[in-house]
């Protein structure tokens, strides 16, 4: 618990709305049919300065809406279009079928991309994660966990490399809830992946020792305990667990113990997790 309590000693009191000073960069936050987070994900980054519109697909493809207009392109977390046809992949063939002259333009630009859990799936199913060389090959897959179920439970994450996601982090601590979070690849890409540095956040134990595929500190039997990959420029971030469910420190599933810890130790109790982070790194990039 030792490393829990030097990270929350660093964690911020969550500034009222009031004091929100958002910078000029907005993001785009998809929406769809079987998406579920958007909500919270244009929360963490409002809290965190960023201001951020919700904005459906099906008015990207008509043209209402456009993603030039933004800087960061988000793909939130659910189970879009249910999955069906594997996860992410629908959603991913609606924006690769209508939106690809846009995207790659967008991809050209100094913008960031960020793809949580099922925006993770559907990254990969893109090609965007690790898009070497930037041919957008689709050279990983999230499979089918390797317990058979969905898991819903609490993983502690460490980084693994360190680039503008990962600054300022330790260790954070986020919930997990899908069905198909094991990532797979070929050993070629293992070691460009390792090789170029692209492994963001790694699963582990609660001293921040590798979780090694052990479950339950490795929910889905990912190889290497990958939880989360950027792509070869470093702009595109695919993470599985989700930060933005766990904002406050009273979201985190053993805060009431490290409360007790905290007030015997004199250390001021923060009002959010280390998870907000994330999404300060995106704004400190702008700025």
């Amino acid at each position: 618990m030792a490393a829990s309590r030097r990270n929350l000693k660093r964690a911020r009191a969550r500034p009222s709305v009031s004091e929100r000073k958002e910078i000029p960069e907005k993001a785009l936050i998809m929406s769809g049919f079987g998406i579920n987070s958007e909500m919270e994900t244009q929360e963490a980054l409002a809290r965190a300065g960023m201001a951020s519109d919700i904005v459906h697909i099906n008015d990207l493809i008509s043209g209402r809406r456009k993603l030039s207009e933004y800087r960061l392109l988000v793909f939130p977390g659910g189970f879009s279009y249910g999955d069906d046809t594997g996860a992410g992949n629908a959603y991913a063939n609606r924006v690769r079928n209508n939106l690809k002259d846009d995207l790659l333009e967008f991809l050209d630009g100094d913008n960031l991309v960020l793809g949580i859990c099922n925006g993770f799936q559907i990254l990969a199913n893109l090609g965007l994660v690790p898009a070497f060389d930037k041919t957008y090959a689709r050279d990983i897959a999230l499979m089918p966990n390797r317990g058979g179920r969905l898991e819903c439970r609490f993983v502690i994450l460490k980084p693994a490399a360190d680039n503008l996601w990962t600054s300022g982090i330790e260790r954070i601590t986020c919930p997990v809830a899908h069905g198909e979070g094991n990532f797979s690849c070929s050993k070629e890409t293992l070691q460009r992946i390792r090789k170029q540095k692209m492994i963001a956040f790694t699963y582990c134990r609660e001293d921040l020792s590798p979780a090694d595929g052990e479950y339950p500190f490795n929910p889905n039997g990912s190889v290497e305990d990958i939880a989360g990959i950027t792509s070869s420029n470093g702009k595109v971030l695919g993470l599985m667990p989700h930060p933005e469910r766990a904002m406050e420190f009273t979201n985190l599933y053993d805060w009431p113990l490290l409360k007790e810890r905290m007030k015997r130790e004199r250390i001021p109790l923060p009002a959010e997790s280390g998870n907000m982070q994330v999404f300060r790194n995106i704004v400190a990039y702008f700025q």
